[in-house]
């Protein structure tokens, strides 16, 4: 990573990368600026064939995110508030079409776009503190960042209705009932469960994780037929892939895989 952020860190623990909101005099209130530099940071990592897992974090002691910074936008008119589109549609996507897996680490409050970056990455791992929810028709709006889609894929419809039309705040207790996040930790203890988690995934084939996380993606929205067809791609990219080699040579002197640079 080369460029250098105002309102975000990017970091590096060997190929795990983690991605810090950074602004937590607002409780990291997106701004057009901080989205504008989310997209970036997204580019540049998805372009990175050493990163394997990206975490999204927060430096800010009470929340992973808190949405749109509304004070921002208090004083836009109608044209300045559709010029600020773009920017918010390029970092939500950006955090969704990252290739490798992406894990949420979510404490206090992730609301609006602050769960909808959550329901971007593959995975959530939420603490004891965390309050989530999409609360946009309560001022006025819609999920704008991806998440009607996104949730309704993750809970089914109906609950997806009941969060979205109520706007309500959920705690963790339910969120981990109604499957709005994956892993549970004890409070503080969100970001170190989630590099746990990470450098799990990082241990295995980078080719075989970044073509499984493909085929769970484009085959999520098709038919059986279509996701199979789409599974046997990965499946033949992979097999072909030096990684496969070295994995059964590996396995077969029973050591740890050293996978060949991509």
């Amino acid at each position: 990573m080369g460029s250098i952020f105002s309102d975000i860190v990017v970091r590096r623990n060997g190929s795990v990368a983690e991605l810090t909101l950074d602004r937590p005099a607002r409780h990291n209130a997106l701004s057009t600026a901080m989205a504008s530099q989310l997209a970036q940071a997204s580019r540049e990592l998805a372009d990175d064939l050493s990163v394997r897992v990206v975490i999204l974090s927060s430096s800010s002691e009470k929340a992973f995110c808190v949405g749109a910074d509304l004070k921002e936008r208090h004083s836009f008119t109608d044209a300045e508030l559709l010029r600020q589109r773009p920017h918010f549609q390029a970092a939500f996507r950006g955090v969704l079409d990252l290739p490798m897996p992406a894990i949420a680490a979510v404490h206090g409050y992730a609301l609006g776009g602050g769960y909808e970056f959550a329901l971007a990455c593959d995975l959530i791992v939420a603490d004891e503190t965390a309050i989530v929810g999409l609360p946009e028709v309560t001022v006025g709006l819609v999920p704008g960042g991806g998440g009607t889609q996104l949730l309704v894929r993750r809970v089914g419809s109906s609950r997806a209705a009941d969060l979205v039309f109520t706007g309500r705040k959920v705690a963790v207790d339910e969120a981990e009932r109604l499957g709005l996040i994956d892993r549970r930790a004890p409070a503080g203890q969100a970001r170190a469960v989630a590099l746990e988690l990470a450098e799990h995934i990082a241990a295995n084939s980078p080719v075989g994780v970044r073509h499984a996380k493909r085929a769970l993606r484009w085959g999520a929205d098709v038919d059986l037929a279509a996701g199979l067809d789409i599974e046997d791609a990965a499946w033949r990219t992979v097999a072909l892939s030096g990684d496969r080699r070295e994995g059964i040579a590996a396995f077969s002197e029973k050591r740890k895989p050293i996978w060949p640079a991509e």
